[in-house]
């Protein structure tokens, strides 16, 4: 098994998207398919199309001549030739500026963006602080409104240069149709984000998981480019997951699988912010260790603090060998082992990638977890899960949600009438 940490280990390949043809939908277009696998390329020539895809090289010539018309992708000069073979060949690009999208990460003490072109590259972020913790639709909304009004400005865009946002926020989010079944940053359930968005911006918006959007950051632009079956564990103020199989990030039914800190590990456990009881996140996020604190460090913690500054201080009392503050933390990270057991019992990913604030506490990923992890699997004799950690920030996770709304935006743009195959 390998544990290590990293920062925001961002893929040394070239382009953004995934890497791998593996997994794509049957239906998807010929010129989706091109213009895709140009982006996650970086740059091609029309001959390293016709060889990846294994079409002929005229319907290469003809789509890409049909993407080029249309001003979504261009041709340089400049690729290497081989020896004694002419001149350079012709390669292929995205037009950067052929279209623009902002992608959003809603959260309980701040929201994020980010700008990006249709090439993926990042041309400005932001964030502003939360107003409060838990809020009305209205409200999250002003909050969603000021954040874009903020990137426009800091990026010199204009909102009719914005053709999409991608939108990711902790709860559980149904795809299809915006609405948020439940999340904890809002007052009430069953509420639809993507039919109050319409009535103040005139532009498509997709909503998601942002859970689903640290693992679409995976997919485009990180560690997951090149793998077909991989898994995201999220352990924040909440615990989420994300997992991509055969290349393609996975939901449910409905938009709204994977919820992973709200399967049960203990019947009649420890209440969650739920409602329910037992839950994994019960025992893991932010809210968990902190109602434990007060115990574990003695008088003086009764004055109001932040949950961030709370955990921080039971943090360094566990370093400095407080038992009682570790045994919060070794607790937490037996229940993970239990987790992310189940993960790879019930879909066998070649890599987790654990990331989320919460990660910089060894504790959660310390040697005795990974090992507890594979003991309870029936992975004897095989190659273990390969385990990772990715203490990253907001931004990546706001980059996340770009990749949505460039997937959606391409479709839109390119999908149209013609081929398929």
């Amino acid at each position: 098994m390998d544990g290590h940490s990293t920062d925001l280990a961002e893929s040394p390949l070239q382009g953004c998207g995934p890497q791998l043809s593996k997994g794509r939908a049957a239906n998807t277009p010929l010129r989706v398919q091109i213009f895709d696998y140009v982006r996650a390329s970086g740059s091609a020539a029309r001959a390293d199309i016709t060889r990846a895809l294994d079409i002929s090289a005229g319907s290469a010539t003809t789509l890409t001549a049909d993407l080029i018309a249309a001003g979504l992708l261009r041709e340089v000069t400049g690729m290497t030739r081989e020896a004694g073979r002419g001149r350079p060949p012709v390669a292929l690009q995205v037009v950067p500026d052929a279209a623009h999208v902002i992608g959003i990460k809603l959260s309980y003490n701040r929201h994020t963006a980010v700008l990006t072109d249709f090439a993926g590259n990042i041309l400005a972020d932001t964030a502003l602080p939360t107003t409060q913790a838990v809020h009305s639709m209205s409200q999250l909304m002003e909050e969603i409104g000021a954040l874009i009004d903020r990137i426009l400005a800091e990026s010199g865009k204009a909102l009719a240069d914005i053709r999409a946002v991608g939108i990711g926020m902790p709860g559980i989010v149904e795809f299809d149709t915006g609405t948020i079944a439940w999340s904890a940053l809002l007052s009430e359930r069953d509420q639809n984000l993507r039919a109050a968005f319409a009535t103040r911006f005139d532009m498509p918006v997709y909503i998601d998981n942002d859970a689903n959007m640290l693992t679409l950051a995976e997919l485009w632009f990180g560690e997951g480019r090149q793998k077909s079956d991989f898994a995201v564990v999220t352990i924040e103020n909440g615990v989420g997951m994300g997992l991509v199989l055969n290349n393609r990030l996975y939901r449910g039914a409905r938009g709204m699988g994977l919820e992973l800190g709200h399967t049960k590990v203990q019947l009649d456990g420890a209440l969650c912010r739920c409602g329910q009881r037992g839950c994994l996140e019960a025992y893991l996020a932010d809210y968990a260790l902190a109602r434990e604190a007060a115990t574990a460090l003695g008088p003086g913690t009764d004055t109001p603090q932040s949950s961030q500054m709370l955990l921080e201080t039971l943090f360094q009392n566990a370093k400095a060998g407080n038992r009682a503050a570790r045994t919060i933390f070794e607790r937490a990270g037996r229940y993970l082992s239990v987790g992310l057991s189940n993960v790879v019992q019930l879909f066998d990913p070649e890599l987790i990638i654990l990331s989320g604030e919460r990660m910089q506490y060894d504790y959660l990923y310390a040697s005795e977890v990974l090992t507890e992890m594979q003991e309870l699997t029936l992975s004897e004799g095989r190659a273990p899960c390969e385990v990772a950690i990715h203490a990253w920030g907001d931004l990546v996770w706001a980059r996340g949600a770009t990749a949505l709304a460039l997937a959606a935006l391409t479709d839109t743009l390119i999908g149209g009438e013609g081929e398929t195959t």
